[in-house]
């Protein structure tokens, strides 16, 4: 996390004063140079590290950091041993050093550097939900899984809009079905899905479109390469999001004329918009198409409101952000090729 050196001092020998020096050498991010040659790791000060670390976890967990959102974070912002003794829940640090084949001074730096990712995670103010909690039953999404499968790995791009349309189509059903059932009994909850780089910011506008048209509100930290989604079908709209993004890569790596930055962000941006319009498209046609669908009006605005509220509960500082487009063969190219984009079957 850092390679400044700790103010200098004596090393303390009590669990309170270690826990207190290893919270102050991760708020300076200093590395292990402050520790004293032939450091080594007693009893005391095993206890000391867990004292350090065990509130900054619970700060994390009840500040909607799950493990798997930890797993995310550490692996992009810490080694591997601080990411494998932060996700071991901060085990008996004698113990995790001799499996790990660590000098004592080489598990204390991991733990600061844990210590460190964890005072910079940003608190939601609410654990978001890990899959299967909030979205379609486990039928629906099990051929929702199926069609975006198959999406993914077929070869005939004239099969793409039918399987995505027919994939939105069956996720506004049930969504629109739950809405009749559940009419404000649930909270909305949240997740977050978290973008592989480059173009971080090009692939958060997809997430936010998918979003959009299943109901839902999404806010990207480009600090952390993270979008957070706010509504129900969480499970529904991670499916989607990750299979389009599959498919948006494939075609912009397969895109002969694209090898530049500005052709694929240009790309990744016009794909996003292009899905954006079809799937709002295929959302409006499923509702108009669905009996009684008057008597669903009042039942989905007061469904929005939940989840905008919810939303503004989160997050009441959200600030616009718009993201240049630099080729108009990019843009061109995106655009196509989310024409044969795979929503469903």
């Amino acid at each position: 996390m850092g390679n400044r050196k700790a103010p200098a001092g004596e090393l303390p020998t009590t669990a309170e004063g270690f826990a207190g020096a290893l919270l102050a050498a991760a708020r300076a991010g200093a590395d292990a140079r402050w520790l004293a040659p032939g450091f080594e790791l007693s009893g005391e000060l095993v206890r000391g590290a867990e004292l350090a670390v065990r509130p900054l976890l619970d700060r994390a967990h009840r500040g909607g950091w799950p493990p798997e959102d930890l797993r995310q974070a550490a692996s992009r912002r810490v080694d591997e041993f601080a990411c494998s003794y932060l996700l071991d829940a901060g085990p008996h640090l004698a113990q995790w050093a001799a499996k790990h084949i660590l000098t004592p001074a080489e598990a204390v730096t991991a733990v600061v550097d844990a210590m460190g990712l964890l005072l910079t995670l940003p608190v939601s103010g609410t654990a978001p939900q890990p899959a299967g909690r909030h979205g379609v039953d486990d039928k629906k999404l099990s051929r929702v899984r199926a069609l975006l499968a198959k999406a993914e790995s077929s070869s005939f791009p004239d099969e793409a809009e039918a399987l995505s349309a027919k994939a939105q189509e069956l996720m506004t059903r049930h969504a629109l079905d739950r809405v009749l059932v559940t009419a404000g009994q649930e909270l909305p909850s949240s997740r977050r899905i978290w973008l592989d780089t480059p173009y971080t910011d090009a692939k958060s506008l997809l997430v936010d479109v998918v979003a959009k048209a299943n109901r839902c509100r999404a806010v990207f930290d480009p600090r952390w390469d993270f979008v957070t989604v706010v509504g129900d079908d969480l499970d529904a709209v991670t499916l989607l999001t990750t299979s389009l993004l599959v498919q948006a890569t494939r075609a912009m790596i397969a895109d002969p004329a694209g090898r530049s930055r500005p052709f694929r962000k240009s790309f990744l941006v016009a794909y996003a918009t292009r899905i954006g319009e079809r799937l709002e498209q295929a959302a409006a046609a499923t509702l108009t198409a669905t009996p009684g669908a008057d008597r669903l009006l009042p039942a989905l605005a007061s469904h929005d409101l939940r989840v905008n509220t919810a939303f503004t509960t989160l997050f009441p500082q959200v600030v616009g952000k718009s993201v240049t487009v630099r080729s108009a063969e990019g843009w061109d190219a995106g655009r196509s090729a989310a024409d044969r984009a795979r929503l469903g079957e």
